[in-house]
């Protein structure tokens, strides 16, 4: 509605314009800028990347969904209804170490978990038949045993070969939680990413009023675009993603600047005669 008063446009076409616009933008730079790895040597480039930065060997890419809120879709019962309470759409992301999204699945009913969508994808088929190019299992630094190259994710993607996941925190050894505090460093990537595309792109802290074709496709374009300004000016990125802090005697996490920017409040489901308060009065 603010695009329709600014540039004196009606709102239906608005509507028409924005999903245009943003199909255009997916269309022309999705092949470039988000693209699954096909060889041995451009996994490793990304494993090499977690090692020098997270210092979590072999670890390819970190996996997580986002809810993106919508309004409820007409006659669709509780089917976009997620856990947390409101309408959305799913985007199951893998993130490398420089915060860029490799690979996504937009679009997903809010009903359905993480590891459901991620089961149903053609990635997840492709790694289940060893297709995906992967680098062979090598010893870790310092280390003869071979271990597999793998992805990260957290307690709802089930354990693979290729799939590593935090141990159950009931009665951990300290090895352990030394192993759970390493994969959360690499895992907290991609929270990064989710939160830093969010505050760029701010309709994503709203309750998307689109429809969820429509939706999907601003939030593709906004990927692309996240990729985009990620590859020309990374020290942006960097300095809004959380850090490692040290001194003498400890480290810590500090966070991030996007975790301090205000959010915008999210739009209500519009509904019929809406007025003011203080006119109702």
């Amino acid at each position: 509605m603010s695009l329709s008063y600014r540039f004196r446009v009606a709102p239906n076409t608005i509507v028409t314009i924005v999903s245009e616009v943003c199909q255009a933008i997916y269309e022309e730079l999705h092949e470039e800028f988000i693209k699954l790895l096909t060889t041995e040597e451009e996994w490793k480039q990304v494993a090499q990347g977690f090692s020098d930065r997270w210092n979590f060997h072999h670890t390819l890419g970190a996996f997580d969904g986002k809810h993106v809120a919508i309004r409820a879709p007409s006659h669709s019962g509780s089917a976009y209804h997620n856990y947390k309470g409101y309408f959305s759409i799913v985007m199951l992301a893998v993130v490398d170490s420089q915060y860029n999204f490799m690979y996504l699945d937009v679009g997903s009913n809010g009903s359905c978990s993480d590891a459901g969508i991620f089961k149903d994808s053609e990635f997840y088929s492709v790694l289940e038949e060893g297709a995906a190019a992967l680098p062979p299992p090598e010893p870790l630094p310092d280390d003869d045993h071979s271990i597999p190259y793998f992805f990260v994710g957290d307690d709802a993607f089930a354990l693979k070969d290729w799939m590593m996941k935090p141990y159950a925190t009931r009665n951990m050894t300290k090895p352990e939680r030394l192993f759970n505090y390493r994969l959360s460093r690499a895992r907290r990537i991609v929270e990064n990413s989710f939160g830093i595309l969010a505050h760029r792109f701010r309709c994503l802290l709203t309750t998307m009023l689109q429809k969820p074709g429509n939706v999907e496709t601003i939030v593709l374009a906004c990927c692309c675009l996240h990729n985009l300004l990620a590859a020309r000016k990374p020290q942006k990125i960097t300095r809004r993603a959380d850090r490692g802090e040290t001194d003498a005697d400890h480290y810590w996490w500090a966070d991030g600047s996007w975790r301090s920017e205000d959010t915008l409040d999210s739009l209500q489901v519009v509904g019929g005669n809406v007025g003011t308060r203080s006119a109702r009065a």
